[in-house]
This record gives C-alpha cells, structure tokens and sequence, in this order.
C-alpha cells in the first residue's frame, strides 16, 4: 500500500509541475507578488496531495523569531521537500539554484518567471559573485533571498561544507541570515520512490548577524546551528 501511495503521489507531481509551470510563466508579466502567490498555490496542493496520499504532514517551529523585513536564509538540503515546502513557508522570495533547471521545458518556464539566481556550479568564483550581486539587487526589491549552501541534497545524517555565498551576501548588505533546519529527508528521501508517512519538522532559527567582513565565520555560525539541530531533531 505504502509503494501504491507514493506512486500515486509521484504521478500526480510529475503531471502537476509542468501544469503549473505553464501557468506559472503566464504571470510573468504581473508584479512578483502575483507571481510568487501563483507559486505558493501549487506548492501548497503538492503538501496537500503528499498529506491525503502518503500520510505525511510537516509542523513548523521558531517561526516567532524571525523579525520583520526581508532576510537571506540557509537551508538544509536533505530532500526534494524543502524546495516546494519554502515556497509556502516563506514571504516573497527568489532562491539560488543551478542554471540546468532553467532549461526544462515548461518548468524552466515557469521557474524563470519567478527570477531565480541560476548559477553554473562548476563556476565557483563566478557563481558566488553572481550570487552576491543578484542577491543584493533582490534584497533591495524587498524580497527574501533562499540558498541551500550545500549545494546539492545529502543523505539523513551527512552533511558536507558549506558554499561561502550567502554568508558573504550578508557580510556584504549587513542583512541577517535565518538558519532553517529540518528531517524531511528521513521521510522524502532524496533517491527512491517510497515516502514514510509522518510528521517532517521544521525549525526556523534565530537570527543570525554577519561576522564583519568575515564570511567564513559567519558560514561556521550557520552550519553549526543547521547540523545540531538537525542531529537534535533526528535523535
């Protein structure tokens, strides 16, 4: 039953997306708020789906401590989970992701709409400067700014270093960073069909200023607060 569920659930994604990436590209020319609510609404019946056909909910923690504005936050890469779930957990955003994606028929249009940073990761120079001049010039359009410093999704449990370029876009605009720690990939790994019914956890951290003039301090900060909570949720 479980293999039957998230089957179900898979194929229903699979058709979803590209749906909803055509409608997506059809906002680009409405202003962003538009288009990023057009986006929360397919996010959301993805969780809804995910809920109704595998049993898996999600409940949020430390949400409170996030002050008013907009902010660059890290977030651990575990799962395909987080990168749907943010997009209704989160204000106005744009987030940084590798270029590859641009390129997919109807979801790459749909992503383009929503002026994500695309970044070749075999670049790394290049990729941390685009990320460092786009993601000055979203800040100052008032949106949030996500990155998953790992770059790439990693198994329950492991972790690797962190990329240096949301710790120095906030060196560099003074902007706080918001760690975001989470188990979706005890539950949504990130190779295999089955999904684990339950509840994924996430938890916004406080916080946390940049180190002045010091991106590799102000990194340390953020992974260490991701990786021990992490380990705390999964104990």
């Amino acid at each position: 039953m479980r293999l039957l569920r998230s089957l179900l659930f898979t194929i229903f994604l699979f058709v979803w997306t590209p749906l909803c990436g055509i409608v997506i590209a059809a906002t680009a020319v409405l202003p962003y708020r538009y288009r990023y609510a057009t986006a929360s609404w397919y996010a959301r019946q993805v969780l809804r789906c995910l809920r109704l056909t595998c049993g898996l909910r999600y409940q949020v923690e430390g949400r409170e401590q996030v002050p008013p504005g907009n902010h660059i936050t890290l977030w651990k890469h575990s799962s395909s989970w987080e990168t749907i779930a943010m997009m209704v957990l989160l204000p106005p955003a744009v987030w940084v992701l590798k270029r590859e994606l641009m390129w997919l028929p109807f979801v790459g249009w749909g992503l383009a709409a929503l002026r994500p940073i695309a970044i070749d990761r075999g670049a790394s120079r290049t990729a941390i400067t685009q990320v460092v001049d786009q993601g000055k010039a979203r800040l100052a359009e008032g949106l949030w700014v996500v990155i998953f410093p790992e770059g790439t999704r990693t198994a329950p449990g492991e972790t690797r270093r962190y990329g240096l370029s949301g710790a120095m876009l906030a060196v560099e605009t003074g902007v706080k960073i918001i760690p975001v720690a989470h188990d979706a990939g005890d539950y949504w790994p990130r190779r295999g069909l089955l999904k684990k019914p339950g509840v994924i956890r996430v938890v916004f951290g406080p916080p946390i200023e940049p180190v002045p003039g010091d991106a590799r301090a102000t990194n340390d900060k953020v992974q260490a607060w991701i990786d021990s909570t992490v380990a705390a949720l999964r104990r």
